[in-house]
Parts: structure tokens; sequence; C-alpha cells
């Protein structure tokens, strides 16, 4: 599904019209390697440097390895206070997800830089969560931005939904214009709490 803001007056709390989202076969099939992102980084100087820099929700190395972004992580099968210990204890990231009896959330600072009111949220088929945004002051014609070197016009991060999740009614909303956060209620019907690994993810 997709979530966008219209532009308004500023205020603390901007709720995200929720909606479904394109299914197009070919977003992200250019895959963001190791190398290709060190190279960006070098030449991309600090505009670069503060969307995909270390901490932000949308870097490859935020869970403490190379994770291209824009495949799916499965979030919520992880332990956030261990999987980001490292960068907490150094008070390098505000990321945060957990899980309620009720609900999942996510909670992470929007990157500076980026564009407020051109962040997405897609799902396929109700099983992914996208959260997409395309950089401020980087304009491109291409409406397909997404099936290329998306990394050269926006950022990306994409999260599996436990099976659980009640997508058809997750809400989200951008606070402040600075932070973003996601809940998606649980079908409680369908089983237990979902359970959390506190392990590093498989490559």
């Amino acid at each position: 599904m997709q979530l966008s803001c219209q532009s308004s007056a500023m205020s603390p709390r901007r709720v995200l019209e929720v909606r479904p989202g394109d299914q197009d076969s070919q977003k992200w099939r250019v895959s963001l390697s190791e190398d290709a992102f060190d190279s960006f980084i070098a030449r991309g100087g600090d505009a670069a440097r503060k969307v995909f820099g270390e901490g932000s929700l949308f870097s490859p190395l935020l869970f403490g390895k190379f994770f291209d972004p824009a495949d799916a992580f499965p979030l919520w099968e992880f332990d956030s206070a261990t999987l980001l210990a490292g960068l907490r204890s150094a008070s390098k990231t505000s990321v945060d997800w957990d899980e309620t009896d009720s609900e999942y959330f996510v909670r992470a600072e929007l990157p500076v830089g980026a564009r407020n009111c051109d962040v997405e949220i897609c799902g396929e088929k109700g099983k992914v969560i996208e959260i997409t945004g395309k950089w401020r002051g980087r304009e491109s014609d291409s409406r397909d931005w997404k099936t290329g070197r998306w990394w050269e016009h926006g950022y990306v991060r994409r999260l599996e939904l436990p099976e659980n999740a009640n997508w058809r009614k997750m809400e989200a909303y951008i606070d402040n214009d600075n932070f973003i956060g996601i809940k998606i209620p649980k079908n409680i019907s369908e089983g237990n709490i979902h359970q959390k690994n506190a392990v590093e993810p498989k490559e």
C-alpha cells in the first residue's frame, strides 16, 4: 500500500493517507551492492551521507552488516535493542520498532535532505511495506526512477510484515516533519504473539 501526504499547513502530526500502491514488477530490479554503495557515498558528499549514513533507517549498514534496503527485511523477527545496540550506545540512531499484544510499530527519523511530502509506504499483496522518498534538490523527469539506480534519485526501506499483521488497518503519520511512525494492528484471532529472535540477520 502507499501512503502520501498532501501539502498543508505545518502541524505537530500529519496523518498519511493509506492506499494500495502500484505493483510494478520492475521496481528495485537493480540491486545496490556494497561496492556500488561505497563508490556512491564517496562521490555523493554530505547530501548522500545524511540520507544513507550510519544510523539512518535507509542505510544499508543499519543492521550491522550490509543489507540492500530494497530487499524486504523481516524487521519484527528481531529485537531492536539487540540489533541496534552499538548504534544506540553511541547515540547514532533513532530507529525503533517493537510489538505489543495488539500491534506492531516502527518509528524513525526522516533523513535530513529528504522531501517531506514525497514519502511513500507501499505493500505487495499486504506482505511488504515500502518506505520511499525522493531526495530534496535532486530533480528527475523520469517516473521510473525505482527501476534503475534508485539510490541516485531516492531512498527506500522495504519491511516484511509478520503473518498476523493486519495491513488493511495500518496507520502512518509524520511528527513535526521529522519522524515517521507506522502502526499495524495484529489479527489477534490468527494465533499467538509473534516471537522475536535476538540474533543477527542472515546473509
